[in-house]
């Protein structure tokens, strides 16, 4: 039975755009009447992107150091299916082996093939280089708080957002096979690590040295031989590096959660028979209780927002506004990130970001994908 209606590419008379992996369609009768929308899975691209960023998103623009270690990584893959078992998927990140990214990794996909990088900017490129089929980065911890840089690579770059992962670091100080704690002077690990790890860190009275990444600084002592050095840094980390385990679980807070995204070059299939979670990133004009309004279209269909960041705009981070009362103000012009708990299949999403189309001046689909419930 054929259907008495035409697909149209975008959201008709909205003057909007979409940029994502999820494209956004409407579907009229053939009267011209809207009827429903959908939403399909593809590349699309559009000026708002770069408009906002100010920033290239060619594959071409190759950071130097990925540039002097393309050698050394894995060849190019060919384009193929991901198994669903993990084996054979390469995955980059920014650390080295032992770093609690990798563990975060190894925990979404037992069977994979890590990837170190220096930067996280180089573990975006190694995907789209063809050089890794995912990249996992942090973007929350619990203790911590969010890493904004890295919701800035997500808008900078085309990568969609596939998965989550949520991991509990177990915070363990390491040194050298037969030194004690009482021997140790300082104790190097990445900045986080140390604020987390403050109070058995305060008793040891040590003074406290930055690291860009704990299994980073693991490796530096071991090959150095630093006896009076420590480090905080996880267990598989010590067994790689050949360090010894002083104590287990020395952080603050015996809960320490980070959230990790799962990146990849296409987006996924949303489904309903699990539970999904969507991302993305808008503007909206300026005025009064506009913000509201827009985050209104989600209650309104009894969505859950898990995630609400705003960020400056890059290239326009100052508006200039005339008001009657004050003269000339300065506001900051923002880039708003939310998370909500519905899949893109489900109509109740499709609704709310149609709606929410009335008051963006741009939106854009990070990604769909299964939520990590475990821990």
């Amino acid at each position: 039975m054929a259907l008495n209606c035409v697909a149209v590419m975008g959201w008709p008379d909205s003057g909007r755009s979409i940029a994502s992996g999820v494209v956004f369609h409407g579907v009229r009768n053939s009267n011209g009447e809207p009827r429903k929308i959908f939403v399909s899975l593809g590349r699309f691209s559009g000026p708002a992107d770069n408009q906002k960023t100010g920033k290239s998103s060619t594959g071409n623009d190759v950071p130097g150091k990925l540039c002097r270690n393309l050698v050394s990584l894995p060849k190019p893959l060919t384009i193929s299916v991901t198994p669903n078992d993990g084996t054979k998927v390469r995955i980059s990140f920014k650390g080295s082996p032992g770093s609690f990214t990798e563990d975060a990794a190894l925990k979404a996909y037992p069977n994979c093939e890590t990837i170190p990088c220096d930067e996280f900017e180089e573990a975006f490129k190694a995907v789209e280089l063809w050089l890794a089929e995912k990249a996992i980065l942090p973007i929350e911890n619990s203790s911590g708080g969010s890493i904004h840089h890295n919701y800035d690579l997500l808008l900078r770059h085309r990568l969609h957002i596939v998965g989550e992962v949520q991991f509990v670091a177990n915070f363990c100080p390491l040194a050298l096979p037969g030194i004690r704690e009482e021997k140790l002077k300082c104790v190097l690990s990445h900045p986080q690590a140390l604020a987390s790890s403050d109070i058995v860190l305060t008793q040891l009275g040590v003074a406290r040295e930055n690291i860009d990444d704990t299994a980073s600084a693991a490796q530096y002592v071991a090959s150095n031989g630093l006896r009076d050095a420590g480090v905080v840094a996880s267990a598989r980390a010590a067994e790689i590096y050949g360090l010894n385990i002083l104590a287990d679980r020395i952080q603050d807070d015996p809960d320490n959660i980070t959230r990790f995204l799962v990146l990849a070059r296409d987006p996924i299939m949303p489904r309903t028979d699990k539970p999904f979670k969507t991302s993305i990133v808008f503007t909206i004009d300026e005025g009064p209780g506009v913000l509201t309004k827009a985050l209104a279209v989600f209650a309104l269909r009894e969505i859950n927002l898990t995630k609400i960041e705003s960020r400056p705009q890059k290239m326009r981070a100052l508006r200039v506004v005339d008001d009657s009362n004050t003269g000339r103000a300065k506001y900051f012009d923002y880039l708003f990130y939310i998370d909500f708990e519905a899949s893109m299949a489900d109509p109740r999403a499709q609704n709310a970001l149609g709606h929410l189309q009335e008051f963006a001046t741009f939106l854009r689909i990070l990604g769909c994908y299964p939520m990590d419930t475990t821990l």
